[in-house]
């Protein structure tokens, strides 16, 4: 590991203890929860679409977790803005790994994916292909 991988830990760092959109939206289109029970990370999504329901207008997250849970959560909600509903759900494990920058261990990967796991969730109960009840966890 190298400057590089030097550069991306504190870019964690920066969004753990400064996350960009943490709070919440005054009337989203979707919200929903979602935890990962190995570590007790919990992180809410909201997210606001465009007026075609089509493209993210903005994103919001809170929650409680880990330092690597909580960037990604941070990272990815700048990521998404002016993200369709399409590309949000294409989004996959490698998307978030890259964003990060740095090599996730096996156990820790469940941490970054949280946060895309909820959104892509949150958009399929938006609708209605997932039971608004189910809490999304990334246990397996």
């Amino acid at each position: 590991m190298g400057l590089g991988s030097d550069m991306y830990r504190q870019q964690i760092l920066d969004h753990y203890k400064n996350p960009r959109n943490y709070g919440e939206l005054e009337d989203p289109d979707f919200t929903h929860v979602g935890e990962n029970p190995s570590c007790g990370d919990t992180i809410q999504m909201q997210v606001a679409l465009d007026d075609a329901g089509e493209t993210i207008d903005a994103v919001r997250f809170t929650g409680d977790g880990c330092a690597i849970s909580m960037a990604s959560a941070s990272m990815l909600s700048e990521r998404l803005h002016g993200m369709s509903i399409e590309q949000l759900d294409a989004l996959d494990t490698d998307d978030v790994t890259e964003m990060l920058g740095v090599d996730i261990s096996p156990m820790r990967v469940k941490c970054a994916v949280l946060g895309r796991q909820v959104a892509q969730d949150g958009s399929k109960i938006h609708r209605g292909e997932l039971d608004p009840d189910d809490r999304t966890k990334t246990e397996e």
